[in-house]
């Protein structure tokens, strides 16, 4: 009998590795660093000829038969007469089962080894123990074997070989959990391989399936659930990727990660005040949350609460927990401060840039293409559009003219700006090209500026940009605030202009427009607006395209 026990379980291999794992690394550390010590010290403590001192060849080996004698009786007496219990052993390694197949084997030992051995310290057993999800049910650890050579194909990235291992083994085992969701992540890998929406939306059915099946690990649960939310996310599918999360949260009431997920969820379908109830909820159970706090913050910064917003943002992005790093927070957190003249703003802005959020202080856009000539003010020459400059200043009054026609508020044609962006005042636009798609009623009211514009793709083409006019009232002030994108600049045509009063600084230089003339700024540097004069001052904006810009980039950026 004591022969099986020894054999049960693996307990021999698991003795040994037990040996290997908590006894190597001590072992390995003394041994390894004390025998060549040990070497010095006997050639040190011997004599020259080698026999005063130390054992002759005769009674050296005698000494080991006797030595060797005793070990091989005292491994007799350990298996027949049942001296070490495996079974409390394996007891005692199960905290190191770290890939979640219920016992100890090669790869535990490796994260035993990789951790030291320092197995004292009740946190760190903690970290070991949770090293990996546990994602074997029992009957799925009866074919880890199987299961474990159809996902070795998939981690070596041999996704066809893999999707029909994993196939093969639902259709054997169609209640096996993880034989369905390696199945899953095979057609998430080929979705994204062969870059088709149709694989990845079976992906996120078959994520589904998972968490449907009987007996399913918690942990497989969540992975599945969670990652069929991303994939629905990924394809626009925002309501669904919210039933998903809200069912995740049903399902582990207690993790206030899998909320913290659902709070996003809300910000992507626009709903802020579920949102911020949600993230209330996570922040009165676990107060110094940093991912609750900073989107918490976020979204009182939307609501206006420029004050309030402020120490739920620095807290959170202090915090260091994951999903904080973001430039969005050091974006708004900046922003709040100078709202509330708070000079340590630029002391968050240059954070934001160290972390590589920002190319500069001054130029805090976030969607960017690297490597782009990057400045606040350009000339018309440095662009390359001289011929788009010089039709605009050549038919001003034209544009100024069909420009004032609309501006007759009882037809609603001049929108509120509505980004909040301004301090005080009175700001409208009337917006002829959107994300570089023509509005064609809008072009009804300036037929001529519209006709005039189709000439030239750089901006009518821009995605990432608009053709408007602005109109701006006495007693406005813009915040100081950055454009989405460096991969645009803004052209300003003067139209109707008081003489004081009106200026724009963009970075650390201001100037003043003029009628009939165009000004060119990089608006992914900070600029602000102020409108002190006594009447309306009226301009042209005409985005267009980054002249370093390839044709294949302007073809394929996504629209902002």
């Amino acid at each position: 009998m004591a022969p099986r026990k020894n054999a049960k379980g693996g307990g021999s291999s698991s003795s040994s590795s037990s040996g290997s794992g908590s006894g190597s690394t001590s072992a390995g550390s003394s041994g390894g660093s004390s025998s060549p010590g040990a070497r010095r010290e006997t050639k040190h403590g011997g004599h020259k000829n080698g026999r005063k001192g130390g054992l002759s060849g005769s009674s050296f080996f005698t000494w080991f038969m006797v030595i060797a004698l005793l070990g091989v009786w005292t491994s007799v007496a350990v298996v027949w007469f049942d001296l070490v219990d495996y079974e409390e052993v394996l007891g005692k390694l199960g905290v190191y089962d770290a890939d979640g197949d219920g016992d100890f084997d090669v790869d535990d030992a490796k994260v035993l080894l990789e951790t030291g051995g320092k197995t004292s310290d009740p946190e760190q057993k903690e970290k070991v123990k949770k090293k990996k999800p546990k994602l074997l049910n029992k009957f799925d650890k009866t074919i880890k074997a199987e299961l474990g050579a159809a996902e070795k194909l998939r981690k070596r990235g041999k996704i066809e070989e893999a999707m029909k291992a994993f196939e093969e083994l639902v259709r054997k085992y169609p209640n096996s959990p993880r034989a369905r969701y390696g199945k899953a992540q095979c057609e998430d890998d080929l979705a994204e391989k062969r870059r088709s929406n149709e694989v990845l939306r079976g992906a996120i059915e078959t994520y589904q399936e998972v968490a449907s099946l009987p007996d399913v690990p918690a942990d497989l649960v969540k992975l599945s659930l969670k990652r069929r939310s991303d994939r629905q996310q990924f394809l626009g599918h925002m309501r669904g990727s919210l039933l998903t999360l809200q069912r995740l949260v049903h399902l582990f009431p207690s993790d206030t990660s899998l909320k913290n997920d659902l709070g996003v969820g809300y910000l992507l379908m626009g709903d802020n005040d579920s949102a911020k109830k949600v993230y209330e909820e996570v922040l009165s159970v676990t107060p110094n949350d940093g991912f609750a706090k900073v989107h918490y913050g976020f979204i009182l910064k939307a609501q206006n609460k420029i004050a309030e917003s402020i120490p739920y943002l620095k807290d959170g992005i202090e915090s260091g927990d994951p999903g904080t790093d973001d430039g969005r927070f050091y974006f708004h957190l900046g922003d709040a401060m100078q709202r509330v003249g708070d000079k340590e703003a630029y002391k968050w802005y240059e954070r934001g840039h160290e972390r590589g959020h920002f190319a500069s202080v001054w130029q805090r856009s976030l969607y960017n293409v690297k490597g782009l000539k990057a400045q606040p003010w350009w000339t018309a020459k440095e662009t390359g559009y001289t011929d788009l400059v010089k039709s605009l200043e050549r038919n001003w009054k034209l544009i100024r003219d069909e420009g004032l026609a609309v501006m007759d508020k009882a037809r609603g044609l001049f929108l509120p700006e509505d980004e909040n962006l301004r301090e005080k005042g009175d700001w409208s636009q009337f917006t002829l090209w959107q994300q570089g798609r023509k509005n064609e009623n809008a072009c009804k009211g300036a037929p001529k500026t519209c006709a005039l514009l189709e000439k030239f793709p750089e901006t009518t083409g821009c995605r990432r940009g608009q053709i408007k006019y602005s109109v701006m009232h006495p007693g406005t002030h813009v915040w100081p605030h950055t454009g989405p994108t460096n991969c645009r600049l803004r052209m300003h045509l003067g139209l109707v202009i008081p003489k004081e009063g009106c200026k724009i600084r963009c970075a650390g230089e201001t100037k003043t427009w003029e009628e009939g003339k165009v000004l060119i700024f990089d608006d992914s540097f900070e600029h602000e607006v102020w409108q002190d004069a006594s009447s309306f001052r009226l301009i042209f904006i005409v985005d267009v395209w980054h002249p370093e810009l390839t044709p294949q980039q302007r073809r394929t950026l996504p629209a902002i």
